[in-house]
């Protein structure tokens, strides 16, 4: 009987199948990849790494298994730095992200201020300049602007300036004020004599707000006095002294103080008004004599002269014009230059009766070529 013999394998191959299997299983596995952060801020950004509106911070993770930190968040309130952090882990692996946040969004507080107090009255007359300031709580002043103004005329004029802060917020501002660099006219300035007085008249413009009139020389002894203060139109200075020259100054004032002036000289005179004493009347020219009028005088007898009498007439007004020439006494005369002396008195009654007053006065001319 045969028998058959058990094929049986190669040992060999066998043992290299068993080992082979034993380097799979005990091989590690390919490093897996730590977790990834992304982060997209919403804001608007500012100057110098600063935002200026509320910021959004939106974390997105990927391939971690935990993560803190990492849900969104949104500032508000203003901050010099807020550092928030995300962090994710997978298995012993972590990934760590953080951001600081610094934000301003509050404008600088701004205040101005003139580089000087008004002039008068709550306005300014000349230029000035104003200056800026501010302050900010957070992230800080950077810088401020400044103005001058030199016009036009405005009661409610400005000058515009701003603050800046670090974060690049702006605050403008303004300082308004009152401003007027034009004085006010005074003009048609008359004078008409009378008695020891003078009477002055003017014509001002809307704006003037106050006349003053100072004489030269002044009350009792003084050099210099204000004999007038006020809005008139008119104004009489009396208590002169016959015969003095006076100089006069009549100012107008704005409520700036704005002023304008005008001087004049004015010789004083008696009742014998014009020429005024010491007055220059030039040859060939009208040469009126007025004099101031008497209670119950008829007429007037004027006499003229020169060396000796050289007329002698009655007039019934208080005023009497020269002739270019004239005959007194079967002689002609005429003005000649020279120095003339003139009275007058008042006559009373009809002429016949030749009764005359107290003499009104005495003045005296020249006649120059």
């Amino acid at each position: 009987m045969l028998r058959r013999k058990a094929r049986r394998g190669n040992p060999r191959r066998f043992v290299g199948l068993c080992v082979l299997a034993a380097v799979l299983l005990a091989a590690p596995s390919a490093a897996a990849d730590p977790p990834n952060i992304t982060l997209t801020i919403f804001g608007t950004l500012g100057s110098n790494g600063w935002y200026r509106s509320n910021v959004t911070l939106n974390w997105a993770v990927t391939g971690a298994e935990n993560s803190v930190g990492c849900n969104a968040t949104t500032l508000t309130v203003d901050t010099p730095g807020t550092k928030i952090t995300c962090s994710a882990t997978s298995g012993s692996d972590e990934t760590i992200k953080s951001v600081t946040i610094k934000l301003d969004k509050t404008p600088p507080a701004v205040t101005a201020a003139a580089s000087r107090d008004p002039d008068a009255n709550g306005w300014y007359n000349h230029a000035l300049s104003v200056t800026f300031a501010g302050t900010d709580g957070t992230s800080g002043r950077e810088s401020c602007t400044g103005g001058s103004y030199s016009g036009p005329d405005n009661p409610a004029a400005a000058v515009a300036g701003s603050c800046r802060d670090v974060a690049g917020n702006v605050t403008p501002s303004a300082l308004s004020f009152k401003y007027d660099s034009t004085p006010p006219s005074v003009t048609a300035v008359s004078t008409k004599r009378g008695n020891r007085m003078a009477q002055f008249s003017w014509r001002a413009s809307a704006d003037t707000k106050l006349v003053e009139i100072a004489r030269a020389p002044g009350r009792k002894g003084a050099g210099q006095s204000v004999v007038y203060t006020g809005a008139a139109s008119s104004y009489r200075d009396s208590g002169l002294r016959a015969g003095r020259n006076y100089r006069y100054r009549i100012t107008g004032f704005d409520d700036a103080q704005n002023r304008v002036d005008q001087t004049l000289t004015f010789t004083a005179s008696g009742r014998l008004l014009t020429p005024a004493p010491g007055e220059k009347v030039k040859l060939g020219s009208r040469t009126v004599m007025t004099w101031t009028r008497v209670k119950k005088a008829s007429y007037y007898n004027l006499q003229l002269i020169r060396g000796g009498k050289v007329l002698s007439v009655w007039p019934v007004r208080t005023s009497f014009q020269l002739p270019r020439s004239w005959v007194y006494q079967g002689r002609r005369y005429r003005l000649r230059p020279g120095v003339y002396r003139w009275y007058v008195w008042p006559g009373i009654g009809r002429i016949s009766a030749n009764r005359y007053g107290r003499l009104l006065g005495s003045s005296s001319f020249t006649v120059t070529g």
